[in-house]
């Protein structure tokens, strides 16, 4: 993607969507720090429904670790990897009130030094909690920065720090959203829908998929 594209893929998205937020259902910080926590290789409808019977029981991490690993584990067994995601739950929970007061750190290293919390998930908190400008870079996130041309690499990281580098600083705040939801519902893995995407212009894939359009337009008048 040009750099003179990348402003106004951002202005369009932000038009369509001025308030973008995470479709991930939490009531406080730690509710998002858990459910960040029990999406991984999960839907977010998944993790809604279960984090709705889990956090009726426990929405803090006190009443988390009073809950324990089976109380824990049976709230969430609908969720993949649910086992391994309960004992995370429960250690970060133990951390959170043995070493943080019960409240959420606000900072990356604190937050990556709890069990089952990446870097993803630490940019998750960070951002939607506390209106960091960082970059979550999801499956989504991945795909469409090397389909748009945005942000190309091989490792989430390098799509991050390129999305870190290229996005405008007024964007910043919600473009993980814009290109979360924009990947989930337009851009998808299998089949992108540019025909009916208002980014298409300004995205690598895009501009070649109309200038195939353009060409068999074209072979069909000449025959």
């Amino acid at each position: 993607m040009k750099t003179a594209d990348i402003r106004p893929f951002f202005e369009t998205l932000r038009a369509a969507n001025p308030q973008p937020t995470t479709e991930l259902e939490f009531t406080n910080v730690f509710e998002l720090l858990a459910a960040v926590l029990l999406s991984a290789q999960a839907t977010d409808v998944s993790v809604n429904k279960a984090g709705k019977r889990l956090f009726a029981r426990a929405n803090t991490p006190q009443k988390m670790v009073a809950l324990g690993l089976e109380g824990i584990t049976e709230h969430i067994r609908t969720i993949g990897l649910y086992r391994n995601k309960a004992k995370n739950l429960l250690e970060t929970s133990r951390i959170l009130v043995e070493q943080h007061g019960g409240q959420v750190p606000r900072t990356r290293e604190a937050l990556e030094a709890l069990p089952g919390v990446g870097r993803k998930t630490a940019n998750v908190v960070l951002n939607v909690a506390f209106g960091e400008p960082t970059m979550a870079v999801d499956t989504h996130i991945f795909r469409i920065g090397n389909r748009t041309g945005l942000a190309t690499g091989k490792t989430p990281l390098a799509v991050e720090l390129k999305l870190l580098a290229r996005v405008p600083a007024e964007f910043m705040v919600d473009a993980h959203h814009w290109l979360i939801l924009h990947g989930r519902y337009v851009c998808q893995a299998r089949r992108p829908q540019c025909e009916q995407c208002a980014v298409v212009r300004y995205c690598d894939y895009g501009k070649a998929w109309e200038r195939s359009l353009a060409g068999a337009a074209g072979m069909q008048t000449a025959v």
